[in-house]
């Protein structure tokens, strides 16, 4: 190449090299143009872009409209942290605490005493109905505008217990990228979550860049009211309007949402029918699951764990040829570095 160079006239010797310059800027510009950086290369990620080149490919066979183009995304332990226990279910408890002083009685009333004597054991006992107690407690007697309000304050004082963060700082970094590169490709994207609606809502736009009326999740009975100066709001109430999960997934996505996912990512066996009710329909489909795996970095659990089990829809995954995240192997990165 460079023997041929010598004997052309100087300007053309330049043109040349300056084109060989120019190509070899745009090739180290596309290949720093990764906009999966925090995913190691191989099958997974491989499987993604794929994906998303095949869907959005104009003329190609599997060409979907932009307005076809729908993602739907579990929450807990898909897009963040899970563990030790629902994030959710953090705020209840420190709930419990912060409004303690105005109900003595909890010392003595289960399942309140057991979250104020720190006791999971009296808590677990409590089952189902304890629970239900402690979001009452939590949840309801109180405006939208105000529980809105009450769980910024949390998400902006809380620490996590191990992590010593912000809950809402532990959010999965390769997701919040996955997330981009969809919104990128024309895909509109929605969280699908068995959470509290109005709970994930307050924080879901600035994290994930997803807007309220793209977040579906379990909801309370809300009713419109007028207060005494004439002014109108509306007042959560303790009765259980829609259970968002499991079954209630694809429910929900019909409900809320009213187009049949092409893409859906989740993490446990209660996304299982969600992941089913996507890859049943016509044409390409991606189905995912987040494996953690990660003892070090995050967590390790799928089968045996209380929170976010991971079992029949683990199997599935491996008959259908689903896409398995495995953290540990996958993720050069697990959250965002802090600020």
């Amino acid at each position: 190449m460079f023997a041929f160079l010598a004997w052309r006239p100087r300007r053309t010797a330049l043109a040349v090299l300056s084109i060989l310059g120019l190509a070899f800027l745009q090739t180290s510009a596309f290949a720093q143009s990764d906009p999966l950086p925090s995913w190691n290369d191989g099958a997974v990620k491989k499987s993604i872009t794929e994906f998303v080149g095949r869907v959005t490919t104009q003329g190609g066979a599997d060409f979907v409209p932009a307005e076809q183009r729908i993602a739907t995304f579990d929450n807990d332990g898909t897009l963040w942290c899970e563990q030790p226990f629902y994030f959710q279910a953090a705020f209840a408890f420190d709930r419990i605490k912060a409004l303690a002083p105005q109900h003595p009685e909890w010392k003595t009333r289960q399942p309140f005493k057991a979250v104020l004597e720190k006791d999971p054991a009296a808590l677990a006992a409590s089952g189902e109905k304890g629970l239900l107690e402690i979001v009452a407690a939590t949840h309801t007697g109180i405006t939208t505008t105000e529980f809105n309000k009450i769980v910024a304050e949390w998400l902006a004082s809380a620490r996590h217990p191990r992590f010593n963060r912000p809950y809402n700082s532990l959010v999965y970094q390769p997701m919040l990228e996955l997330l981009g590169y969809l919104r990128a490709n024309g895909f509109k994207t929605f969280i699908v979550s068995g959470g509290g609606v109005e709970f994930m809502r307050v924080f879901a736009e600035k994290v994930y860049g997803i807007p309220p009326e793209q977040v579906a999740g379990s909801s309370g009975v809300v009713k419109f009211r007028m207060d005494a100066g004439a002014k109108p709001s509306l007042l959560k109430t303790p009765k259980i309007e829609f259970v968002d999960d499991g079954p209630g997934k694809p429910v929900g996505i019909n409900r809320f949402i009213g187009r049949r996912p092409i893409f859906a990512f989740g993490n446990s066996d209660g996304d299982l029918q969600m992941l089913q009710w996507t890859a049943a329909g016509e044409g390409i489909r991606f189905a995912g699951l987040v494996h953690h795996t990660d003892a070090d970095r995050e967590y390790a659990y799928d089968r045996q764990s209380k929170v976010g089990k991971l079992g029949k829809a683990l199997d599935e995954a491996a008959a259908r040829k689903w896409t398995v995240v495995d953290m540990k192997q996958d993720w050069k990165s697990i959250f965002p570095s802090e600020k």
